[in-house]
């Protein structure tokens, strides 16, 4: 499995990226970040996945191809894991939530893709 985080700061705010992941993990409620719109954040993920198989409310499986993926929300958060997905497609969900405004955080590196990143 390979996950992928999605959050995003109120302005003029920026904390410990990693502190915010396990927060988050924990479904915790983070002062300094914004309540995200989840359920259009899930429709355009359901429209640019329109070809995959709904498994359920949340999961989608590629039945012509690789992988399948799972999504995990909180209001602050959209946490995506990914179960033998290919690259493009993880490409592909982390340009959808930077429609948002959304940056990935990837914990498994550990970066944050934003223009606050070094």
């Amino acid at each position: 499995m390979y996950e992928l985080l999605f959050w995003r700061y109120l302005d003029e705010i920026y904390l410990n990226n990693q502190e915010v992941y396990e927060a988050l993990l924990e479904k915790q409620e983070v002062e300094g970040l914004e309540i995200l719109p989840i359920q259009l954040i899930l429709n355009r993920i359901s429209s640019v996945f329109s070809q995959w198989e709904k498994v359920d409310d949340n999961s989608w499986k590629n039945n012509t191809g690789k992988g399948a993926f799972q999504i995990i929300t909180t209001p602050q958060s959209i946490k995506i894991d990914c179960y033998g997905t290919e690259g493009k497609t993880m490409n592909k969900l982390v340009d959808i939530l930077e429609e948002f405004k959304c940056p990935l955080y990837d914990p498994q590196v550990p970066e944050r893709y934003d223009e606050l990143s070094e």
